[in-house]
């Protein structure tokens, strides 16, 4: 077994934990709000622009790391992927933090839009979940120098990633309007 095999597994094993961890903590905490368990801190009302604006800067930066990579600037292209993770995580963060002081905003479009909006939250929040281990996976396989394993995973990551990242704008829009 050469070295990048042996990197790869024992890697794969903290992808596996925090492909499962991060979305059941992250639901956990959705489901805690402080103020109500009688804490007092102040509503972190100002972070949905904020990590909404995180999302968009993540779908641009996917963008132009493909551009990167395409062009052969590999070093570039490296630095923005971590650019990247590190603002999914921002924004992960905010969010929770967020729905941790605050109360959930409730849709208030009627029609088909109600149906639009929901689709898009649904398919956001699905996909989010998804791309945790492909992320890590990618990532991994260019830490083990796996390129040609890298390169055809990342084909797979990249779009949803990209959705998931435009999406987080689109519900942020969509929603912007009921924040009390």
């Amino acid at each position: 077994m050469n070295n990048s095999t042996v990197l790869e597994q024992k890697y794969n094993k903290w992808i596996v934990v925090l492909s499962i961890a991060v979305p059941l903590v992250v639901a956990a905490l959705f489901g805690v709000n402080l103020r109500k368990l009688g804490f007092d801190v102040e509503p972190l009302t100002f972070l949905p622009p904020i990590y909404a604006t995180v999302n968009g800067l993540t779908a641009l930066i996917l963008i132009f790391a493909l551009w990167a990579i395409k062009n052969k600037k590999i070093k570039l292209h490296e630095r923005l992927m971590k650019i990247a993770i590190l603002c999914s995580v921002l924004f992960l963060i905010m969010y929770v933090a967020y729905h941790m002081t605050s109360d959930s905003t409730k849709f208030g479009g009627e029609g088909v839009i109600r149906y639009v909006y929901y689709f898009i939250l649904i398919t956001h929040i699905l996909l989010s979940i998804v791309v945790i281990p492909f992320v890590l996976v990618t990532y991994v396989r260019t830490l083990s120098q796996r390129f040609d394993k890298h390169k055809k995973i990342a084909r797979i990551t990249f779009p949803i990633w990209l959705y998931v990242a435009i999406t987080g704008v689109v519900v942020y829009v969509m929603i912007s309007p009921y924040y009390s």
